[in-house]
Formats: C-alpha cells, sequence, structure tokens
C-alpha cells in the first residue's frame, strides 16, 4: 500500500506526529488509529461476505479485485475460451506499423509499398493526367 514511501518520509511523519499529538498522547492516537482501521476492515469483510451471500452459488469464486479494469482485461486475455491469446500473439504491431511508414516513405521491396506506379511508391505530381475530359466542378464544394 505504502510502497513508494522512503525512510526520510517515515521519520519525517514521526516527528510531525510528535510534534503534533505530543509524545504523552500520542500512543494513545495510535491506538486509536488502528482500532479504527481494524473496525474499517472489519466492516469491509462483512459486507463483502454479505454480498457474496446474496449473490447465490453461481457466483463463489466472484472475487472484488475483478471489478478493477485492469485485472478484468487481465483476465480475458489470458482466457483460452476466447482466442484472445492467439490473436495478440499473431498481431505484431511494429511490424505494422513498420511496414506502413516504409509504404508511405516508399521503401521496402514487397508489393505494398512499391504500389502500382512502379516507382517506388510515389506519384509524379508535375503530369497531367490523360483524361479527355475535365475533372467535375462541384459549385456547392467550392
Amino acid at each position: 500500500m505504502f510502497n513508494d514511501i522512503g525512510a526520510l518520509e517515515v521519520v519525517t511523519l514521526i516527528v510531525l506526529a510528535v510534534l503534533v499529538f505530543g509524545p504523552d498522547k500520542l500512543p494513545k492516537v495510535i491506538q486509536d488509529i488502528s482500532r479504527t482501521i481494524r473496525k474499517i476492515r472489519e466492516f469491509s469483510e462483512s459486507a463483502k461476505q454479505d454480498i457474496r451471500n446474496e449473490l447465490g452459488p453461481e457466483f463463489k469464486d466472484f472475487e472484488f479485485e475483478d471489478l478493477n479494469p485492469k485485472t478484468f482485461i487481465r483476465k480475458q486475455l489470458d482466457n483460452e475460451d476466447l482466442g484472445l491469446k492467439e490473436l495478440r500473439n499473431g498481431f505484431d504491431l511494429k511490424k505494422e506499423m513498420a511496414d506502413v511508414a516504409d509504404a508511405v516513405h516508399g521503401r521496402g521491396g514487397d508489393d505494398r509499398a512499391t504500389g502500382s506506379g512502379g516507382s517506388g511508391g510515389r506519384v509524379d505530381m508535375t503530369k497531367k493526367p490523360d483524361h479527355g475530359e475535365p475533372p467535375p466542378f462541384d459549385a456547392d464544394a467550392t
């Protein structure tokens, strides 16, 4: 829970607690805080147990941690019934992005990168099209 608190922060908190509550009242405050935390945990566990009892036997292995979106997605990706593991392993995003970048920059030797023009995927913008008729004019578009 408090994995990112270092030794200096703990010492600072202890010094602040001694300054605020005083050395004579500090043990009583620590007991009250620990008793309150214990009661909150007991209340939370009893509420979880009541919810499990109300849901019925079909939800006997239900965990409240599963309601966390990250945990839910991780469990679903590891689920073999859905076939998502094969989909995830069969799709290489880095390779696909590299192929797209090569096609855009006109690099690479595969057919997708060279395009149909045969000039490395580049289009000569100085040539005029060989159409016998002018392009359509749309008055609403201008």
